[in-house]
């Protein structure tokens, strides 16, 4: 339980610390890039949520709370790559 909770810790904090790094960054390119890694982190973290959940160290209602959070999460992540993309 201990490993898969620091997984899920470290995939947490990564979003938006990439988020952060990338922003301070120059350049679009480089914002783009941060921005993919902050959505990698997502899906990371959506499949660990899910390893947790069969595994049974979730129950149904807090798999559907945390993961109906981190789909907001992720889609604005995905509208601001969108929006750099252009």
């Amino acid at each position: 339980m201990y490993g898969l909770t620091a997984q899920m810790r470290r995939a947490a904090v990564s979003m938006p610390s990439n988020i952060a790094e990338g922003f301070r960054r120059g350049t679009r390119k480089e914002k783009l890039q941060f921005l993919r890694i902050a959505y990698g982190s997502g899906a990371e973290l959506e499949t660990q949520l899910e390893i947790g959940y069969d595994i049974h160290y979730l129950d149904a209602i807090t798999l559907k709370s945390v993961m109906d959070e981190l789909d907001t999460i992720m889609k604005m992540i995905n509208k601001a790559i969108r929006a750099l993309s252009v």
